[in-house]
């Protein structure tokens, strides 16, 4: 159902699904995953560092009530985010019963490019520095620690 202010403040990992919210939603997360299926109020995602939220973004409003300058936000386009995204809806309706995640997975291709995800800009340069360092063959571990020095002071 819907939430009242502040859902989801403080996150660190919870992956969550919500059918819209007041204002403060996702401030200050630090992990996980938000999904959000109807509005937002103001001053969503306000000091967000970590973490992901999808939120269905109908009116296209979203961008008048985010801190651009700690998050941006992109349409869902990689196979990995649609299937995070997909399940996560499944779920909701697995356990709610909810009539509209069951019309919106019924529709889900009408759906998904009203989708945005909001993702902090350094947890989102962090992440493509860790894919890269895989890539190139090092273990998560390894390629979590040269992404933390690649990004960070902490190289002397």
């Amino acid at each position: 159902g819907l939430a009242g202010e502040r859902f989801c403040v403080r996150n660190s990992g919870a992956k969550v699904v919500v059918e819209g919210l007041g204002d403060h939603g996702c401030e200050y997360m630090t992990g996980g995953v938000a999904v959000v299926l109807g509005p937002v109020g103001k001053n969503f995602a306000a000091g967000m560092s970590g973490g992901i939220a999808f939120v269905l973004d109908e009116k296209n409003t979203l961008y008048t009530k985010l801190n651009k300058s700690l998050v941006g936000f992109e349409h869902v386009t990689s196979d990995e985010d649609r299937n995070e995204l997909v399940s996560l809806i499944e779920e909701h309706v697995r356990r709610t019963g909810s009539p509209l995640g069951s019309k919106i997975l019924d529709s889900i291709d009408e759906y998904i490019p009203r989708f945005k995800k909001v993702i902090p800009h350094d947890y989102k340069r962090m992440m493509k520095s860790i894919e890269a360092h895989m890539a190139s063959g090092m273990s998560e571990d390894e390629a979590k620690i040269e992404a933390f020095h690649e990004n960070t002071s902490a190289r002397s």
